[in-house]
């Protein structure tokens, strides 16, 4: 099982967002046919840690692990007036050519969001299951044009988004989810903790 654990925003964030992106050369140069891979808004989410293959027989494992990474959270959350309040604002690009991907960054209460990243990672080493080491970069992925349009386009879009600011809301949950390869990829929801 390909296994990642991940925060949903709300409807209303992505709605939002998503009417943003409709404004884009991506979505212009998708409606004309090319195949730029936006993100299917029901699948939008911000990845707290990848957990990668992981052997059936050791979910149960998994899901202890974080359902206590999830208590000791939300115990510094309480003392701390709840979950983060978060905004999805501006964008970036990860990767060049082929690997291009645009994202919509991550605004608010980031370091509290890096807590809360950092605690399942943590739950996961100590349960000897594996975790993502790269640094926490919190983003939701807006689509993967790869070398499909014109750098030019991918930077007017880049352009276009710095100034993209959406609603604040509140994660209200820490949801497993597995990975089943595509195209098109698609995320099965395992379990879920409330924040």
């Amino acid at each position: 099982m390909r296994l990642f654990t991940a925060i949903y925003p709300p409807a209303e964030a992505i709605t939002h967002l998503t009417a943003r992106v409709a404004g884009l050369r991506l979505a212009a140069a998708s409606a004309a046919g090319t195949n730029v891979r936006l993100i299917d808004p029901t699948q939008a989410h911000l990845t707290l840690a990848f957990v990668g293959e992981v052997d059936a027989a050791r979910l149960a494992d998994v899901r202890q692990a974080l359902r206590l990474a999830v208590d000791d959270a939300r115990d510094r959350a309480e003392a701390g007036g709840g979950p983060p309040v978060l905004r999805l604002g501006g964008g970036g690009r990860f990767g060049w050519g082929r690997s291009t991907v645009l994202w919509a960054d991550v605004r608010g209460d980031v370091s509290r969001l890096a807590l809360l990243a950092s605690a399942v990672r943590a739950g996961l080493t100590r349960a000897g299951l594996p975790s993502d080491d790269k640094p926490f970069r919190p983003h939701l992925t807006i689509a993967r044009p790869g070398d499909r349009m014109p750098h030019a386009d991918i930077e007017a879009d880049l352009a276009t988004l710095d100034s993209y600011l959406g609603p604040p809301w509140r994660p209200e949950e820490l949801v497993l989810v597995e990975s089943r390869p595509g195209p098109p990829s698609r995320h099965h929801r395992l379990t879920a903790w409330p924040l």
